[in-house]
């Protein structure tokens, strides 16, 4: 996907792999890139994915002539992710004029959840529109 190209994304192998009628889903692997010491990912990896995930499905809810930025974004890791590699599935559970707030929730290849995780993000008016 043109998103990722030439970003973190990019150098930590995101990728955005489904497109649904309320959902965005993304992997990443768990490698040298994304975990830590101890063989399972990293937390700052998991966000960089909840980030990412919320934040393109964020931008997909508003309207032609405005964007988003992130306001806010938690993270709570359940359970440790393993190689080869996690899933997200970000979800709105807000769509308003002026913030979305999107929900992310990461599993393991074995669909138990690693991380769930919350975007809020501000909606702001493109400036040459």
């Amino acid at each position: 996907m043109t998103l990722t190209k030439g970003t973190m994304c990019e150098h930590v192998g995101l990728a955005i792999t489904e497109l649904g009628d309320d959902y965005l889903k993304g992997t990443l692997p768990v490698d040298h890139r994304t975990q830590q010491h101890m063989g399972i990912i990293h937390g700052g990896a998991s966000v960089v994915l909840a980030e990412t995930l919320g934040s393109v499905a964020a931008n997909l809810c508003t309207d032609y002539g405005y964007h988003i930025v992130g306001l806010d974004i938690n993270a709570n890791h359940v359970r440790p992710g393993k190689p080869p590699l996690v899933t997200g599935i970000a979800r709105p559970v807000h769509i308003g004029r002026t913030t979305v707030v999107v929900e992310i929730n990461i599993t393991d290849t074995e669909g138990k959840l690693v991380c769930v995780s919350r975007l809020t993000a501000a909606v702001l008016k493109d400036k040459d529109s």
